[in-house]
């Protein structure tokens, strides 16, 4: 037996505010995992110290550009979405 229905189960899935509480907890645990890895010191440190805030200037340039263009803020959002799940994926390796 699921815990869900199918219609619960669909709704939490295509729901905005579910898929941005989802980000919000991974980009938790990006910014855990960039802490430990800058607290380390050392050249992953000083990398991760500049990949960090060259992707946030990026990341806001590229949703500043999809905004101008008449992008939806749930299109902006999961730009952001797959870019936290990449740094989770990558640092937690």
């Amino acid at each position: 037996m699921r815990p869900f229905s199918w219609a619960v189960w669909r709704f939490l899935m295509f729901n905005p505010w579910f898929d941005l509480c989802l980000s919000a907890l991974e980009a938790q645990q990006v910014i855990w995992l960039r802490t430990l890895r800058i607290a380390g010191g050392g050249k992953f440190a000083e990398r991760e110290a500049k990949r960090m805030v060259l992707e946030k200037v990026e990341a806001a340039g590229h949703a500043g550009m999809m905004l101008a263009s008449g992008a939806s803020a749930v299109k902006v959002a999961a730009v952001y979405r797959r870019k936290i799940s990449a740094n989770k994926k990558r640092l937690s390796s």
